[in-house]
């Protein structure tokens, strides 16, 4: 088993492999999370405008037992075409459940909204899940490009003033580890609210004031000033692996504990104009008590959401937290 301070990335956790396809001049991008293997899945979905693939499946009491991959997928509900070339790349490939006909891969995703990024009229298409799939399975185990990347290249935070005052975000990992027991997380992070470091409350990105310096969306959103030009253009969107044994109902109660990371860091968080979302990947290979996967989880997941907003570069007219504290 690696050391701890080997493990620097979802890549790295025996059995789990991720990449991104990335559209910079677009605007857009996806990640997809594999475990060829299977995985035991479990899913928390607490915004108000998700648009999303198979979490249905994840319920306890549904019948599936296996997770093959996980999509974080930009280009709003166009982007779940993403999942489809992922899940044809896993067929080809001989993997998926088997169903004595055919192997049927297991594919869950979630999309966000970057259209106002770019250009609208490009979204992540099946290929791109596909070249994703493929460039997770084929590479090596170094750690996951973080920052504009992915699901993470058109994210932006802090829109309710509007976009000339939102802040641009992007894609963030962590890696936790407690004796044998990992639990990374990655988040692709395009909130309606300001991102704050989970550990001592220090404000990293959101809504600007008139002077182009930090605010405060909820003082934003109690005085009224709310002219959000679209509605439902928001979304963190997440994935947590773990090396943890658990059932469909323990891997969901981890998805629930570990959206709690979500108000840890995101302020104000889960708003109807949200639509978030964190799904959860066991590999099975270590045995730990549910609440402790679920707060390593909560931990990693708080600290990948302040990741994604500190490695974001200015794009798009949106300034990126770096360059605001550089000016």
């Amino acid at each position: 088993m690696p050391s701890d301070k080997d493990i620097q990335s979802v890549t790295q956790i025996p059995g789990v492999f991720a990449a991104h396809a990335t559209n910079a001049a677009a605007g857009t991008g996806c990640t997809v999370i594999v475990c060829p293997g299977g995985a035991t899945g479990g899913v928390d979905v607490r915004g108000g405008a998700p648009a999303t693939r198979e979490t249905d499946l994840l319920r306890p009491e549904e019948t599936v037992e296996v997770l093959h991959a996980v999509v974080l997928s930009g280009g709003s509900a166009f982007g779940l075409a993403a999942s489809c070339g992922v899940a044809e790349e896993l067929e080809r490939r001989g993997l998926g459940l088997d169903v004595g006909v055919a192997r049927v891969p297991i594919v869950s995703g979630a999309c966000l909204f970057d259209l106002a990024c770019g250009d609208p009229c490009v979204r992540p298409t099946a290929e791109d899940g596909r070249l994703a799939c493929a460039a997770a399975l084929d590479g090596e185990s170094a750690p996951l490009p973080r920052g504009n990347v992915g699901a993470g290249t058109g994210c932006t935070v802090g829109k309710l003033a509007g976009p000339e005052r939102a802040m641009k975000s992007g894609l963030g990992e962590d890696v936790e580890r407690a004796g044998e027991l990992i639990c990374g997380a990655v988040a692709a992070v395009n909130a309606c609210g300001d991102v704050r470091d989970p550990d001592t409350g220090e404000k990293i990105a959101g809504v600007l004031d008139a002077a182009g310096s930090l605010a405060d969306t909820t003082e934003v959103l109690l005085g009224g000033y709310a002219k959000m030009p679209l509605a439902r253009t928001n979304t963190t969107i997440s994935c947590v692996v773990t090396n943890a044994r658990l059932t469909k109902a323990q891997a969901t109660k981890v998805a629930q504990m570990a959206a709690d990371a979500y108000a840890h860091a995101i302020c104000p968080t889960h708003t109807t104009n949200d639509g978030d979302t964190v799904f959860v990947m066991a590999t099975g290979a270590v045995d730990a008590p549910v609440d402790v996967v679920g707060a390593l989880a909560t931990r990693a997941l708080g600290r990948a959401i302040a990741d994604g907003a500190r490695n974001a570069t200015s794009a798009y007219g949106y300034v990126a937290a770096r360059d605001l504290r550089s000016s």
